[in-house]
């Protein structure tokens, strides 16, 4: 296994003085409670195909730094693209007069870790450009003669690799390279004048052949087209209130986003979130814990160390229903008289650091999943979901499911489309009804958006059943 420091050495302190690196980290910090110095080496590809023939290609590589000094609720910081010891005085000198309302007293560095949760290694260099281009085609080719309904084949291959290394003020260091990849297969198929969509995606912090390899991509295909053709049946959704079934894995989204963003600790300290002042009471039912986990190995959500080079950790914020702990980076944490969780995450070394979810997941419970749908009279079994919407404040949530079907008497039905969920995400806890024993975990395709910056997350769940949620619906 590489060594992630002496890599990082050589990437960032080729142009750049390391003790003066130290120095002028230390400087901007004087005085503050917190501060690091955040190096940054990404590289970067993305090659899509569409109707047979390469659509775009992109090559990129950015390099950089991030100085931040954090003085009570006050953070100053400054970033460049140039890795030099001019721009980091001069990044110093704007950072550093935040500090004049610090303690003067430096938080206790990150613990060391010395594990390792995915490869090492640049996945970019593995395959070269032809061959990534040629197994477009043969996806593309497949597809096609999988079903004459096909129409339209869109596939793409992005991945990164980044080199990290963190600098604190008191000059304890930690490093950190992360693989990056992803497929994913779009098809649309038609039949009597409809045309319908159906979508895969999968990868991970791993190398392209988990993704690539021919029974991967093939069994990305199936899926996709598997979806479209289930799409061509579908009827219209039936709107009003009903019990709602949610499928294992990629459904966890909706907790992602209506009840994880919710749990930071930014939101609660601040008393944004629809869950501040609510630690160590009753937000859902029994039988529901919800866990943040970024130690899970190859995971896309999972990071060694955070981008504050806090090792990452499994936080669990809802046991059996009752609220206990939030995600916090170390400014957060220290604010709020508790230890940081290993959350602290940036987009890129242009972005301050602020809790963020890693694999976030409801763990399984008793029930057979066959026996949740067959408890259901009359409701909706929705598998995957597509695009939505959440007020961090309310917890008011709209999901719109892209597969999702009717239950009528315990048994399966129809496939519906246009189907929304309604909601509220801490009223949405309290209607957990059932909790199966399934818990999978998605396919390695989230990206979470707060405040402007995106980062790679993962979700999970088992089959759910929920009471009394709103469908919105386009049935007349």
């Amino acid at each position: 296994m590489t060594d992630a420091l002496a890599t990082t050495d050589t990437l960032f302190f080729a142009d750049l003085d390391r003790a003066a690196a130290e120095r002028l980290t230390a400087e901007a910090a004087r005085g503050a409670e917190d501060g690091e110095l955040f190096l940054e080496h990404r590289e970067s590809e993305a090659i899509s195909l569409e109707d047979g023939r390469i659509r775009s290609a992109s090559f990129d590589a950015t390099r950089g730094f991030g100085l931040r000094a954090v003085a009570g609720e006050a953070a100053g910081y400054a970033h460049a693209a140039e890795i030099s010891e001019a721009a980091l005085a001069r990044a110093a000198e704007t950072v550093k007069a935040v500090a004049s309302g610090g303690s003067g007293t430096l938080d206790l560095a990150p613990r060391a870790t010395n594990a390792r949760l995915y490869s090492d290694l640049n996945p970019l260099s593995a395959m070269d450009f032809a061959a990534k281009t040629a197994l477009l085609a043969e996806v593309d080719a497949y597809a096609r003669a999988k079903d004459s309904r096909v129409k339209q084949v869109m596939a793409s291959i992005t991945g990164e690799w980044q080199a990290v290394q963190i600098l604190r003020a008191d000059g304890r260091r930690v490093a950190d390279l992360r693989p990056l990849v992803r497929m994913n297969v779009s098809v649309v198929v038609e039949a009597n004048g409809r045309r319908e969509t159906g979508s895969f995606g999968a990868g991970g912090r791993f190398a392209y052949d988990r993704v690539l390899n021919e029974a991967s991509w093939k069994a990305a295909v199936d899926e996709a087209l598997r979806q479209a053709l289930v799409n061509l049946d579908a009827i219209a959704a039936p709107a009003g209130e009903m019990e709602v079934v949610l499928g294992p894995g990629w459904p966890g989204i909706l907790l992602h986003e209506a009840i994880g963003h919710g749990l930071e600790g930014d939101f609660n300290r601040k008393k944004t979130s629809a869950f501040a002042g609510l630690l160590g009471q009753r937000i859902a039912a029994p039988g529901v814990t919800v866990v943040d986990d970024g130690t899970l190995p190859d995971r896309r959500g999972s990071l060694t160390v955070d981008d504050e080079g806090t090792p990452s950790g499994r936080t669990v914020l809802i046991e059996d229903g009752i609220l206990v702990g939030f995600l916090q980076d170390r400014q957060n944490a220290r604010l709020m008289g508790v230890a940081p969780t290993g959350n602290g995450r940036r987009q890129s070394h242009a972005h301050i650091p602020m809790p963020r979810m890693t694999n976030t997941v409801m763990l399984g419970g008793a029930h057979e999943p066959g026996e949740i749908i067959a408890g259901v009279k009359r409701g909706l079994y929705a598998v995957n979901f597509g695009g939505g919407q959440v007020d961090i404040t309310s917890g008011k949530f709209v999901f719109s499911a892209s597969e999702a079907y009717l239950i009528e008497d315990g048994k399966l039905g129809a496939p519906v489309k246009g189907a929304t969920l309604i909601g509220n995400g801490p009223d949405a806890l309290t209607k957990v009804a059932m909790v199966g024993n399934d818990m999978g975990l998605d396919p390695g395709i989230g990206t979470c958006g707060k405040q402007g910056q995106g980062v790679p997350v993962g979700v999970g769940q088992p089959t759910l059943k929920m009471t009394g949620l709103t469908i919105g619906g386009t049935a007349v």
